[in-house]
């Protein structure tokens, strides 16, 4: 069996492990015994546990964003510059969508706990770093600083990935969301 389908296999093992019982109920040894095999694939394929967390989220979330990136990224190259709702949306569309569904919102959960625990796993996806938003936010407010973008961008992510982790609480509406983060990124 190639690498990239035991790859494959463990990372979906893990993720019905995970959202029928939670981070800190799975354990490398269950994902590996589910998976049917070796006891150290885990370690072999990803490094630990966290790794393969890591590999899940980009595997699975990468493409819920790709198009819109891709987009994005082609009508800057014609000299477009977004306005911050724009990259609100941008962000929250589809992380609102994700939590519509059990599966996304363990993902959800996941990126969270990454995110806001500040862990700092070896992301390959450009758009899971903060360089890329950072520029895109200086491309609609050409004032910031690069740190001052960053600041900003730490601060709506961690907001927005709480709201969603913690299951989109009903007495604030997803538009409340919106005009709370884009007011902060476009702020003074």
């Amino acid at each position: 069996m190639p690498s990239t389908d035991a790859r494959e296999r463990l990372l979906t093992v893990a993720e019905r492990l995970l959202l029928e019982s939670g981070y800190d109920a799975v354990s490398v040894r269950a994902i590996n015994s589910a998976a049917g095999m070796n006891p150290a694939a885990v370690h072999y394929h990803f490094g630990s546990k966290d790794a393969l967390i890591a590999a899940l989220l980009e595997a699975r979330l990468a493409p819920v964003w790709q198009q819109r990136l891709d987009e994005v990224t082609e009508r800057r190259r014609d000299g477009w510059a977004p306005t911050v709702p724009e990259l609100v949306d941008l962000v929250v569309t589809p992380l609102a969508g994700l939590a519509a569904d059990p599966v996304g919102q363990l993902r959800l959960r996941l990126l969270a706990r990454f995110v806001l625990g500040r862990r700092e796993p070896a992301w390959t996806s450009r758009w899971f770093g903060l360089g890329p938003w950072i520029e895109l936010l200086r491309d609609a407010r050409p004032e910031l600083s690069k740190a001052g973008a960053a600041q900003r961008w730490l601060l709506a992510f961690g907001l927005v990935l709480q709201f969603f982790a913690d299951g989109m609480p009903g007495e604030v509406p997803v538009e409340t969301l919106r005009a709370f983060v884009a007011a902060g990124l476009a702020g003074s």
